[in-house]
């Protein structure tokens, strides 16, 4: 390319090569996908149900939260209010300001959508003026006031004067800089208000705040107070309390722990300028019951996980973070693994969908249908006709599956009400024999037959114990579990379930007589026994009541509980069987538990050893494939110093270490081992050998250490 002009120019030339195409997610999910033919009706199929279960767990949360944010929200009106319409002084010190003591848990990482939905909240109905603040960003008063400012006024903010000078050199490609103070907050503060209340006709307010709050408060929501430097609190309090009668503080502290963290962060000198309210939000187990509750245990979504996997995310949880939401993300990640590793996972769909998908199957699909293995215990419980046309005929097969396909989705309609029933029966139970959380109770039902459990048995023994009002009161709630449910099953045990409430009323209008001759039969071997006898004769009086307990009769009552827990077992025994017992369980239930325990609960140390050790199965270059546990030396110089370090002891020489690094870096530039300069410690070599070092530091793998100047200690034994 080239150009000719009389007069200087410049030219502007568009390059020749075309744009590399950026890859989109479906190209990421189609890339080593097995089962590449319909791919992409998986991943179409796995956004749409990942778009659902993520609407449905975010509206759930919002009305989890819903209640302890309305109370904050009303709080902050509260205090605003008195502080315009009424008497300040009366209602609080002068100084004092209104402080929300928000206990949200231990599980931390839940914390960020619950400020970010009350800090909207707040902006939308109390005050445009809300800034939240970290403690990480707050180490020094100074960044603490900076950070303030800038949410606030959303402009740059000087913390010194140096910053002030270098703001002054560069000021026509920064915004306008301000002191770092309240004064100048308080400033700011007046001017906002007096333009929102004095704006010329026809100017557009800048925010949707109410009319009558002429003077919104000023919001500071510190997130993590515990984290914070409680030295840089109490300054940062004591000078707020001297402007609070300029500007309306307000301030609200996210803690994690106990309400009594604010007592031993802050001496009291400091906690009597705060008036100090209360707010405790919903217990992060009872919030993971709630999701499971409308994420697992329902047959809207068709994805299922199995026992193992639910109990590595629930493990996760009680034993990690307590984390809703890394929960959610743990489904979200058996979900992609399911549809992005299972071909037959185009299945995995609303019923219409999956009928008209069986249809569609090629016979590769067809194929793997026959080789999962409940379509072989399937197969092997037919007559020997039907059995060869499972596996030679490719339409009647698709038949068949439709069929399967319709069975599986009437077992999870009838599944999920049966198993509430019992949980609703299980849970009044005295030491839960079968779990207080209706989720213990569906871990059991996918290892086995609930029905072949001691606990169950022990279950039923002790629901044999009930008396007639706790008995009525359950069986009335297991009816209403039954009644929204649309399958014919489920309401015809409504019926029979019915039925027996109706009798156990009828109880009460008729009264049961007892046979005189059992009272009677009961009480002569008593009375035989306050006269003399002898051993013999006594023995003989016992046998005698104890027959005589046997052959008692039943009450009314006794005998129509024993047919209201038959009823219920016939149920249990009916509806709860383990999901392998169904044919092409494998289509909607995700098996894969050490996949999701790899990916969420991972070992760094692990990996990092494996990737120092194994660099070929991360960088992919032929020149590093290596046999029995060595290390190229074509390797990365942090690859080669970690293979030499574990050679050592619990001291290594730095001199000896490098000469052998050098030694082997000579090699791999191929110099002759026979000349003088093979293994000399060159300038490069050496700093690439102190480079390598530092990151075996930064790694935690070695350490300085005062024992020997010119050694360091290793800090971790075994290699991967």
């Amino acid at each position: 390319m080239s150009t000719s002009s009389v007069s200087k120019g410049c030219f502007v030339f568009k390059p020749s090569a075309k744009k590399k195409k950026t890859l989109g997610l479906e190209d990421h999910f189609t890339d080593g996908c097995e089962g590449a033919e319909n791919s992409e009706i998986r991943f179409k199929l796995c956004q749409d149900l990942w778009d659902k279960i993520k609407t449905d767990t975010e509206v759930l949360q919002d009305e989890l939260n819903r209640k302890i944010l309305d109370s904050l929200l009303d709080f902050t009106r509260k205090c605003s209010s008195t502080r315009q319409h009424s008497d300040w002084a009366s209602q609080m010190r002068a100084s004092e300001i209104p402080t929300a003591a928000l206990v949200l848990g231990v599980n931390v990482p839940d914390h960020d959508m619950t400020f970010q939905s009350l800090s909207d909240l707040l902006q939308q109905s109390v005050s445009p003026h809300v800034a939240s603040i970290q403690a990480k960003d707050c180490g020094a008063l100074k960044h603490l006031m900076k950070r303030v400012l800038e949410r606030l006024m959303d402009t740059a903010v000087n913390v010194d004067d140096e910053e002030e000078e270098e703001a002054e050199q560069t000021s026509s490609l920064l915004l306008k800089s301000v002191h770092c103070c309240l004064s100048t907050l308080c400033d700011w503060y007046t001017t906002k208000t007096k333009k929102s209340n004095t704006g010329t006709p026809g100017e557009k307010r800048s925010s949707p705040v109410r009319d009558d709050l002429q003077k919104p408060p000023v919001v500071i929501i510190f997130k993590d107070f515990e984290a914070f430097n409680p030295r840089v609190l109490q300054d940062f309090i004591l000078i707020c309390s001297r402007y609070i009668e300029r500007l309306p503080l307000m301030f609200i502290f996210g803690i994690a722990t106990s309400p009594s963290t604010i007592q031993h962060m802050l001496p009291h000198s400091v906690s009597s300028l705060l008036c100090i309210e209360l707010f405790q939000s919903l217990s992060c187990t009872q919030h993971l019951a709630t999701v499971i509750d409308k994420l697992i245990l329902t047959p809207q979504f068709p994805f299922k996980l199995n026992g193992k996997v639910m109990q590595v995310l629930i493990s996760i949880f009680l034993y990690h973070d307590f984390s809703v939401r890394n929960f959610i993300k743990g489904v979200q990640l058996a979900l992609l693994e399911h549809f992005h590793s299972q071909p037959l996972s185009v299945l995995c769909c609303k019923k219409k969908e999956a009928l008209l998908n069986v249809m569609q199957l090629s016979h590769p699909d067809l194929e793997r249908i026959r080789q999962l293995p409940s379509f072989k215990s399937y197969v092997e419980k037919q007559e020997p006709q039907e059995q060869v046309n499972l596996l030679t005929d490719d339409t009647h097969l698709k038949g068949v599956c439709q069929k399967l396909v319709k069975d599986l989705r009437k077992y999870h309609k009838n599944y999920y009400p049966i198993l509430r029933c019992l949980h609703t029966l299980a849970s009044s139970l005295p030491r839960y024999p079968l779990g207080k959380q209706i989720r213990e109770l569906h871990l059991i039902c996918l290892e086995k037959n609930l029905w072949e459990n001691e606990d169950y048995q022990s279950a039923m023994k002790l629901l044999k114990m009930l008396a007639k009002d706790e008995l009525i009161a359950l069986l009335q709630r297991c009816a209403e579990i039954m009644r929204p449910v649309k399958s014919k099953k489920i309401r015809k045990a409504l019926v029979q379930l019915e039925d027996l409430l109706a009798k156990f009323e009828q109880l009460d209008t008729v009264s049961a007589e007892t046979p005189p001759c059992v009272e009677d039969c009961i009480t002569s071997p008593v009375r035989n026994l306050q006269k003399k006898t002898d051993l013999f004769q006594l023995q003989k009086t016992l046998l005698e009541m104890n027959e005589s307990r046997r052959s008692k009769k039943l009450s009314p009552f006794e005998a129509l509980r024993n047919e209201a827990l038959e009823f219920i077992d016939s149920l249990v025994k009916s509806h709860l069987s383990p999901p392998e017992s169904q044919t092409l369980y494998e289509v909607c239930y995700y098996s894969s538990s050490a996949t999701v325990r790899r990916h969420l609960n991972a070992t760094p140390r692990t990996s990092i050893q494996a990737a120092l050790s194994s660099p070929y199965y991360y960088l992919q270059n032929d020149s590093l494939k290596t046999e029995d546990g060595a290390v190229s030396n074509a390797a990365p110089d942090i690859c080669i110093v970690y293979k030499l370090h574990l050679e050592c002891g619990r001291l290594i020489n730095l001199y000896d270490w490098l000469e052998a690094y050098a030694t082997v870096v000579s090699a791999a530039e191929g110099n002759d081992p026979e000349s003088d300069t093979f293994g000399k410690v060159e300038e490069d070599k050496h700093a690439r050998f102190i480079q390598a070092v530092s990151e075996l530091e930064f790694l935690g793998f070695i350490k300085a250490t005062k024992q020997k100047t010119d050694h360091v200690a290793r800090l971790t034994w075994g290699g991967c």
